[in-house]
């Protein structure tokens, strides 16, 4: 009982944290999103060159070392790695081309859905969809290994990474770019949105809070747990939304959003097929990179890499929709993904696939 109510209080004061933020600056029903936020910091280091969405999140910085100071406190830090760590690389990659379809992580979708946007609906659709092959995956023993002990040290890179980043938003060398117009130009105040960040990692990280985890866990072994987190933030944030007029029904007009139905669908389907192969979505590799887990980081960077070759090549959505390029992009995603799905299944049994997929332990 005490973790349920942990986790539903996670999810409002997340759901309370995203509205903060957007009216601080934030871009509508975008105050917390991984693969946008992520999307701007791959801009602001010069991975790519959309002028519109370049800036260093410091939310995802606070996230990362909110997590890895938990994570030691706790005394849950634990170097490790070697789970098919070039495998989840290629994995991290075209789930962000899937979430840059869509236009939004699976918390951005639940933010998203709580401001009245249905695009988001069937987003949430196709992410359940994505899950459900991925299930079909484990259940038939799919496995990327286990993640064996590392060196200490090496887990520390991941967070003096953020720490870096965090140096070069303060010190704003000429080398770095940030956005005059677009959603990259609309950042709430540096300090208050770290410190929000710091608050979500310690969060994330005692709570385990995944979406794509709860879906699994729910449709496998019954388990709601990591549902509540989201309904807590999806329930929130309604009332939020409603209480500060910023609630708007339909699918056309609304923000950083495009009104395409199947590539809706198909791209948070990728994700989610992707996300459930790795065994968590984008916010649990972060955490799981903090507390030491190497392949997760490796996940990570290839979903800054996505983020850079979808903008590079003009593969993500807009408000206009979603290009050809970016459609054949999805595709291909699916393509790569059952590949990978198929070579790795190792005739493991359900529960043995779930926890040695997910070596993060989401």
């Amino acid at each position: 009982m005490k973790r349920n109510v942990l986790i539903v209080i996670t999810g409002a004061i997340v759901a309370v944290m995203a509205l903060a933020l957007v009216k601080l600056g934030n871009p509508q029903n975008m105050g917390i999103c991984i693969a946008c936020f992520l999307r701007d910091i791959a801009g602001g280091v010069g991975l790519h060159r959309a002028a519109v969405v370049q800036y260093i999140r410091p939310e995802i910085i606070g996230l990362a070392l909110g997590a890895f100071l938990t994570s030691i406190f706790t005394k849950e830090y634990r170097s490790l790695g070697g789970s098919s760590t070039f495998t989840r690389f290629v994995l991290g990659f075209f789930v962000m081309i899937g979430l840059l379809v869509f236009l939004g992580c699976p918390l951005r979708m639940i933010l998203r859905i709580s401001a009245g946007d249905l695009n988001a609906v069937v987003g949430l659709v196709g992410l359940i969809a994505g899950v459900l092959i991925g299930i079909v995956f484990l259940r038939k023993g799919f496995s990327l290994g286990r993640a064996v002990p590392q060196n200490k040290s090496g887990g520390y890179f991941f967070p003096l990474l953020m720490l870096g980043l965090l140096v070069l938003l303060l010190a704003r060398p000429a080398y770095i770019f940030f956005s005059a117009e677009g959603p990259g130009s609309m950042h709430a105040p540096v300090a208050i949105a770290l410190a929000a960040g710091l608050i979500f990692g310690v969060l994330a990280q005692r709570t385990r809070l995944c979406l794509i985890g709860g879906i699994r866990d729910f449709i496998i072994f019954g388990d709601f747990y990591l549902l509540y987190g989201f309904l807590a933030i999806l329930v929130t944030a309604l009332i939020g939304n409603l209480a500060l007029g910023s609630f708007h029904l339909g699918l056309q007009g609304q923000p950083i959003a495009h009104s395409d139905g199947l590539w809706n669908f198909l791209g948070m389907a990728l994700g989610g097929f992707g996300s459930a192969l790795l065994g968590g979505c984008p916010l649990r590799q972060l955490v799981s990179a903090s507390e030491g887990n190497a392949d997760s980081a490796v996940t990570v960077l290839g979903l800054l890499a996505g983020a850079a070759f979808a903008h590079n090549f003009g593969l993500a959505a807009s408000a206009k929709g979603v290009t050809a390029p970016g459609q054949i992009a999805v595709l291909i995603g699916f393509a790569v993904i059952l590949l990978v799905g198929f070579l790795n299944i190792k005739g493991l049994s359900v529960r043995q696939g779930v926890s040695a997929s997910g070596s993060q332990g989401c």
